[in-house]
């Protein structure tokens, strides 16, 4: 059977990536053009710059991708691109350019969901990892429990009622002077710090939910904070990192391991930027250990947002039968499973 060579594009926050990938798990290519020291300054990502940025970098960055590849536009045989979730200015510079392409080399244009993108990443990073299986996506944006039946064939479990957990990482970044982003460097304190110094809440919801709930510890950790500064008394950033990060990890390992087990899943994986917490991975492994699971995650490059989880998706996508017309349009609140 022939290789099947895509081209993938990823633009649906600040990153401007394009990637060659074959047949779906081999990387010829990621190229990713980062834009977080223009919108650090502003505390996170400003949605109108950002698109600015992608309609001056998306050009060059397709070209790079193809010549670190060693591939020319001719061997392309798909156009892969995230058209949802996203910011809606960003996304659509990467799904233009995609439409571009696509048409002038008259070969399929797969659209992709950038959430089942994230998930598609472990396939790249473990080439023995087959469907079915648990997974655990925790980014900026995004905090869902899913079933990976096959595929393309996702079953949402459960998903975050209100902030994401990384967003949830950021807030408190920015509050205590850490600034953006917040992740990285809320994991760094944390190791210096007392998780039990503070009682932050856990959300665990009604009994039997997937569902997440970080609101309620965000504002814990901010009330927590002003009390300390109306009463001039001094904060330990490392122990309020590591308090919190705790908090949100205690979440998030309960909801997984238990799918795993009421599901009868033996593989758990995570993907999303929050995958690349070192107290997250060292958690879930501790727990999931005890119970028989595997525990599977990407490397950080893979972690966060790029073009060659997309072109993994688009590739299984293609395979399935799933294209998209030219006319497809940027969805901004686009869900796991849905299509256009």
């Amino acid at each position: 059977m022939k290789s099947v060579i895509t081209l993938a594009i990823e633009s649906s926050c600040d990153e401007t990536s394009v990637a060659v990938v074959r047949d779906g798990r081999q990387v010829l290519s990621n190229i990713i053009s980062t834009q977080m020291d223009e919108h650090r300054k502003f505390g996170g990502v400003v949605p109108e710059v950002a698109s600015r940025r992608h309609i001056e970098n998306i050009q060059g960055v397709v070209q790079e991708s193809l010549d670190e590849a060693g591939v020319k536009f001719s061997d392309i045989d798909i156009v892969g691109v995230t058209y949802g979730a996203g910011l809606v200015g960003a996304l659509l510079v990467g799904l233009s350019t995609a439409k571009a392409i696509s048409f002038a080399l008259g070969v399929p244009l797969v659209g992709v969901n950038h959430i089942e993108g994230h998930i598609c990443a472990n396939f790249i990073a473990h080439k023995e990892l087959e469907p079915p299986f648990a997974c655990l996506v925790v980014s900026g944006g995004h905090t869902h429990m899913v079933e990976v039946r096959g595929y393309g064939d996702y079953n949402v479990l459960g998903m975050t009622r209100d902030d994401a957990a990384g967003e949830a990482f950021d807030k408190l970044a920015r509050a205590i002077g850490l600034g953006y982003p917040g992740g990285s460097k809320i994991d760094r304190a944390a190791k210096l710090g007392d998780k039990e110094a503070i009682d932050f809440p856990r959300a665990y919801l009604e009994k039997g939910s997937y569902d997440f709930s970080f609101s309620g510890l965000k504002s814990a950790a901010l009330n927590y904070l002003n009390s300390k500064k109306m009463k001039k008394e001094e904060i330990s950033i490392e122990d309020v990192s590591a308090s919190y990060q705790e908090a949100i990890i205690d979440v998030l390992a309960e909801r997984s391991i238990r799918a795993c087990i009421e599901k009868g899943y033996k593989t758990l994986a995570i993907a999303g930027g929050v995958a690349a917490n070192s107290r997250l991975r060292e958690r879930l492994e501790g727990d999931a250990k005890a119970h028989g699971i595997q525990v599977k995650y990407p490397p950080i490059e893979l972690c966060t947002d790029n073009a060659a989880m997309i072109g993994c998706a688009a590739y299984y996508d293609y395979i399935g039968g799933r294209v998209s017309s030219l006319d497809l349009n940027a969805v901004p609140g686009l869900r796991i499973g849905e299509r256009e």
